[in-house]
């Protein structure tokens, strides 16, 4: 049986940082809101838009202000991603391995699976899991178990993220938890949120797992 390793997308695969915080600020500026600090902005990726946009705009705002986000997102704001350095040859050696790749992210599934093709990824991964567009499995708990329900057969299991929400729902899910430094997420984060080890490259993710 293999391993089944999952990967986070913003901040693990690809930097979204321009992408993520444009939309942002498009939805605030439609909705009359002043531009927040850019420790803010910074902070924003990685965790559901479901979580952000209630500290920016609300309760009540917050569906309207993901609306505006997707607007500007599905058009151009997916585009506005790159993907780090290395990043696909670290991803052949995993898979050369006998290792089987997962995307798991809380973007939208159907954007998440267009960023991957387009950034030529998707050769990689058996299947991308990502949250449905009414905000069902954002949540990194609730998104792995549905993973693991999909896939329940495999030797181990390893979840790689930056932040601290895809280290807290591999935990919950009997995942081993290990962090990448290049994304989003301090060394602090990870580590507090119960990362076994840490990569600072891309480069390293292959030794990381133990390859």
């Amino acid at each position: 049986m293999p391993t089944h390793v999952y990967f986070d997308l913003d901040g693990t695969l690809t930097d979204p940082f321009e992408g993520i915080t444009k939309c942002i600020l498009y939805a605030l500026d439609k909705l009359g809101f002043a531009r927040p600090s850019d420790e803010f902005l910074y902070s924003c990726i990685g965790p559901p838009l479901y979580d952000t946009f209630p500290a920016l705009v609300g309760d009540e705002l917050t569906l309207e202000a993901i609306d505006l986000y997707r607007e500007r997102f599905d058009e151009i704001g997916w585009l506005e991603n790159e993907p780090y350095d290395g990043i696909h040859d670290a991803l052949a050696t995993v898979a050369d391995s006998g290792c089987v790749l997962y995307v798991a992210t809380s973007k939208p599934r159907i954007a998440a699976d267009r960023i991957v093709e387009h950034f030529e990824m998707g050769q990689y991964f058996e299947k991308v899991f990502g949250c449905e567009l009414d905000g069902t499995r954002a949540n990194k708990v609730d998104l792995l178990a549905y993973a693991i329900e999909e896939n329940p057969v495999a030797s181990s299991r390893i979840m790689i993220g930056d932040r601290k929400h895809d280290l807290i729902g591999a935990i919950a899910n009997g995942i081993r938890p290990l962090g990448v430094s290049y994304g989003y997420g301090s060394v602090e984060e990870l580590t507090g949120a119960g990362a076994t080890g840490i990569a600072d490259s891309p480069s390293e993710l292959p030794e990381l797992i133990d390859l």
